[in-house]
């Protein structure tokens, strides 16, 4: 009786495209657990690439810099969170039930301060380096935009109190504000839900309005 071999799966190879998108990955996640730990300031290369399991060289194939892979962390992260709350508000439509869920959000966002601490740190190291520029500037526009898009759907057509990118950096400024983190006051989430009941409150009603 013959007894088939069972073919032993090869792993697949990955392409060079593949191998440093990985190897990106690998070093920002290491980035913001040595951030997390150790501060911006005491975030060194040399530390982020040991504990992503790379060389400092492999660090300098796919970043110029600390300030670099800090700045594309960030990026990287602020999408994510327009990402994050367009899926918790599917298929909601009421403004008030919007409300709710995007507190919801800032309030269990604001437990991880660093997000905010480390934007805080680098533009300030950046000011004082005289490395900030085009790309510091706008690194929150998108995030901004498209949160404030959303929430200029909640109010009739041209009632909106403010642009979406202004609405959208109350939103998200209150959110990773460091102080409220440390504070006994009102929490992330009371701010954020005050702040958008009352604009909803004032702009929210027109004559003919669908909207309650």
């Amino acid at each position: 009786m013959v007894v088939a071999q069972k073919k032993r799966s090869v792993p697949k190879r990955l392409s060079r495209e593949e191998s440093r998108a990985l190897t990106r990955e690998k070093l920002l996640a290491s980035a913001y657990e040595v951030m997390a730990r150790e501060g911006y300031e005491g975030a060194s290369i040399d530390r982020i690439a040991e504990e992503a399991g790379f060389s400092k060289g492999a660090f300098y194939s796919n970043f110029e810099s600390k300030e670099e892979i800090f700045l594309e962390l960030l990026e990287t992260h602020s999408v994510a969170d327009v990402g994050e709350i367009t899926g918790l508000l599917k298929d909601v439509q009421d403004p008030r039930k919007m409300i709710e869920i995007i507190s919801d959000w800032a309030g269990s966002r604001a437990k991880d301060p660093s997000w905010g601490m480390l934007a805080l740190d680098l533009f300030r190291r950046a000011k004082k380096d005289l490395t900030f520029g085009k790309r510091h500037a706008h690194l929150f526009e998108k995030q901004w935009k498209g949160l404030g898009e959303i929430l200029v759907g909640m109010f009739p057509k041209g009632a909106a109190p403010a642009d979406a990118e202004t609405l959208g950096g109350i939103v998200f400024e209150l959110t990773y504000g460091a102080a409220a983190s440390f504070t006994r006051g009102p929490s992330v989430r009371d701010l954020v839900k005050t702040a958008l009941m009352a604009m909803y409150d004032a702009y929210g009603k027109r004559p003919g309005s669908t909207r309650s």
